[in-house]
């Protein structure tokens, strides 16, 4: 099969996105490359679709057990022979898959770095036939990186041992410094390199000052209607994590923790309850999250700083993966960057390594106390630019107001020198407002410096917002052997002299009103009435054949899919072939059992359910019109409307569209027949139809609101059935071009 054959016959899709059919045709050509997509944009699909084209086996590089057994999972659920080789088999489960690749019996083996270099594997793979090399998370192989690994610094020895085996590396967060160590380390000098950008437009950033955190989060998840969604929230300590689950829990929330100190079995258990079940919250350490690709997480959550943007990036991609809205949520304080300094200072790197990360942390810093579009500033970061304002953050939606902070920033640093530089934000705060609560302000004499008094006009909460903000921009530093003082340094200079001005956030402590519209909302909650009843019987189907199989549910479909079953209403296997994510060995698995509860589901609430077609799984050569679809045709062919067909035949407008649709689609009636719409308006749509990302160009939702309803689903449906038509009629020598 050629790519586009096998992305639509076994993975369900109709279209590449992006670079992928790209990256795939460079990699079938014997190129290697290095590959940078956030999460969710379709990554695997580069080296799993060469796997099933080039002759042999394609060896995966995975860092976790945990996730080359959810891609293994995902894979087999198409269909696709794959497996593992890791600790967790037993000696018997690893002789059979080990038969199993020694046979050719396999098209893909994910293994772990540390399997991949033990000598008896390196000279099995020496007389095997391998497809390619994969070389999942490669971000792993950066010392500067947040998730490094040492194991991953050998896999050069690919390119050492197997130089005619084409390598493909992939990752969602890698900055310059990172990419220039991949490519030294894993030997990739000639691959050709594809940056698909790092924008994810479907998460919502917020950031807030932290007041009491756990409150304020559960105020904001409680406004955006996120009460029985999926969410993760990240703490910086153990001790956090347990006590903010049991607090979720005691409000009503179903929250688990997971962190290190954990025992090993509840660690599993919490990870695949989270996976297998609807709406529990994982409370964690950073020890969780890679290798989790549950695509319905509605909300990220930081309660504390994280160590830095790449960190920071990589926590809130599991957000909201299935495309759809999800919110990315962060409190932060002074005492974060105190804490994080401190246990930067602590730690057993060089001095080289801690400049570095002194430099990450203060670049977070800065992204938390900025007043412009916090996405093109973390976007930049990654050297990836958005020329304008996303307006989808808190800074775009609720735009900051500043003011000239000069003098206040003078008198701060004023302050900080005329007390010796020895004493941290509290302390320096009384001597600005002239207290002398703290006996040390008079036994010191700082009761009689210059500083002490002038700087009334502001309040201690303003004050500690210019420290912070000071400390930000990097006119302050943080003496953490100190104690946490304060000190002057080569950027404070021009400032006090006012040859430099600076202008500081006004801080908005809490938010003056609710949002109109929350964000985050879980496409279960977009149904209302019947729909809303049949959303939740799909999924309960789901989790039957999933439990069945011991296999999450997600595996089976995604919301997204489940969302479009209830939009389109399939009642045959032809109309079901063309829901996201239905590929053959899904339709032939699944697809009966789904329409038979659409059905019973029509039935039950007073719906007309149309005659079956045959329950043979459709190919090209026995596609033919349902009865019902070949009736509203003939109809609409002589003359008589939509509403005139939906009354007579006593069905819903919704599924009369949906059989002229299946008509435009096969080329039996013109769009223009059936709908009355400008080339303007017509253009606009397409490209937005076009634009979606692979996981929704099946769902028409995102396209719904990004017009905010001003064209119906009906509408909307037919000129995606007319755009399909005309990929189809695009002759195959040029599809996989």
């Amino acid at each position: 099969m050629t790519p586009q054959e096998i992305l639509h016959n076994i993975f369900g899709y109709q279209h590449f996105r992006g670079d992928q059919e790209k990256i795939i045709q460079h990699v079938l050509a014997d190129g290697d490359a290095l590959v940078l997509m956030p999460t969710g944009g379709g990554k695997s699909l580069c080296y799993q679709i060469p796997a099933l084209i080039r002759p042999g086996v394609a060896i995966v590089i995975s860092p976790l057990i945990a996730l080359m057994q959810d891609q293994v999972s995902a894979l087999q659920q198409f269909g696709v022979r794959a497996d593992c080789l890791n600790s967790s088999l037993t000696y018997e489960r690893a002789c059979q898959v080990s038969t199993q690749l020694r046979r050719g019996e396999l098209d893909l083996l994910y293994v772990a770095p540390e399997k991949l270099m033990t000598t008896r594997f390196l000279e099995f793979l020496g007389t095997a036939k391998i497809a390619l090399f994969a070389i999942d998370e490669a971000h792993c192989v950066s010392q500067w990186g947040h998730d490094f690994r040492p194991e991953y610094t050998g896999l050069s020895i690919l390119q050492q041992r197997f130089p005619e085996i084409p390598r493909i590396a992939l990752t969602a967060t890698a900055d310059g410094p990172t990419q220039r160590d991949i490519i030294t380390h894993l030997g990739l000098h000639n691959a050709k390199t594809y940056i698909a950008g790092f924008n994810r437009p479907n998460i919502r950033y917020r950031v807030v000052q932290k007041q009491n955190a756990r409150n304020q989060l559960l105020t904001f998840l409680s406004d955006e209607g996120h009460y029985g969604d999926a969410g993760i929230i990240y703490c910086l300590s153990k001790k956090e994590v347990d006590k903010t689950a049991v607090w979720f829990t005691k409000q009503g929330w179903q929250a688990l923790p997971y962190h290190a100190g954990l025992d090993k079995s509840v660690r599993q258990q919490n990870q695949m309850r989270f996976l297998r079940e609807e709406g529990l919250i994982v409370v964690a350490t950073i020890a969780f999250g890679m290798g989790i690709d549950k695509p319905n997480v509605r909300f990220v959550a930081h309660l504390d700083l994280p160590k830095s943007l790449e960190a920071y990036y990589q926590e809130t991609g599991r957000a909201g993966r299935d495309g759809l809205p999800a919110n990315a949520w962060m409190a932060y304080g002074l005492q974060d960057v105190v804490m994080l300094s401190k246990l930067l200072n602590k730690s057993e790197a060089d001095e080289q390594h801690k400049r570095i990360d002194w430099h990450k942390l203060q670049s977070i810093w800065a992204y938390c106390e900025m007043t412009t579009c916090r996405r093109q500033a973390l976007l930049a970061y990654f050297d990836d630019y958005l020329p304008e304002p996303c307006g989808n953050c808190d800074t775009c939606l609720e735009p900051v107001a500043t003011w000239d902070g000069t003098e206040a920033a003078q008198k701060a640093l004023s302050c900080v020198y005329r007390t010796g530089q020895r004493f941290g934000v509290n302390y320096l705060i009384d001597v600005l407002l002239g207290k002398k609560t703290d006996e040390r302000v008079e036994r010191r004499g700082h009761d009689r410096v210059s500083t002490f008094g002038i700087g009334k006009e502001l309040s201690q909460g303003e004050w500690y917002s210019v420290f912070r903000q000071l400390i930000a921009k990097g006119f302050l530093t943080v003496d953490i052997e100190g104690y946490g003082s304060l000190q002057l340094n080569e950027n404070s200079r021009p400032l006090l002299r006012g040859e430099e001005r600076v202008d500081l956030r006004k801080d908005i402590l809490k938010s003056q009103k609710k949002p109109e519209k929350s964000y985050g909302r879980s496409s279960r909650q977009s149904f209302v009435g019947n729909d809303k009843i049949l959303m939740e019987t799909l999924r309960a189907k789901r989790m039957e054949l999933a439990l069945a199989q011991d296999v999450v549910p997600y595996r089976i479909f995604h919301d997204s899919t489940l969302e479009d079953m209830i939009l389109q209403h399939p009642r045959t296997l032809n109309e079901f072939a063309r829901l996201s994510g239905v590929g053959g060995i899904k339709l032939e698995h699944y697809g009966q059992i789904f329409i038979d509860v659409l059905d019973a589901h029509a039935l039950q609430y007073g719906e007309t359910v149309p005659k079956k077609a045959t329950n043979s799984v459709p190919t090209p050569e026995n596609i033919d019109f349902s009865d019902t679809v070949e009736t509203t045709l003939q109809a609409f062919n002589q003359g008589q409307s939509l509403e005139q067909i939906a009354e007579q035949r006593q069905l819903k407008s919704s599924t009369i569209y949906g059989h002229l649709s299946e008509a435009i689609e096969r080329g039996h009636l013109e769009l223009h027949q059936v709908i009355k719409i400008t080339d303007a308006e017509l253009h606009n749509i397409e490209e937005e139809l076009l634009n979606r990302p692979q996981e929704e160009q099946h769902t028409l939702k995102s396209v719904f609101d990004i017009f905010e309803g001003m064209y119906d689903y009906n509408i909307l449906r037919c000129i995606r059935a007319n755009l399909w038509r005309q990929v189809k009629e695009v002759p195959t020598q040029y599809k996989t071009n």
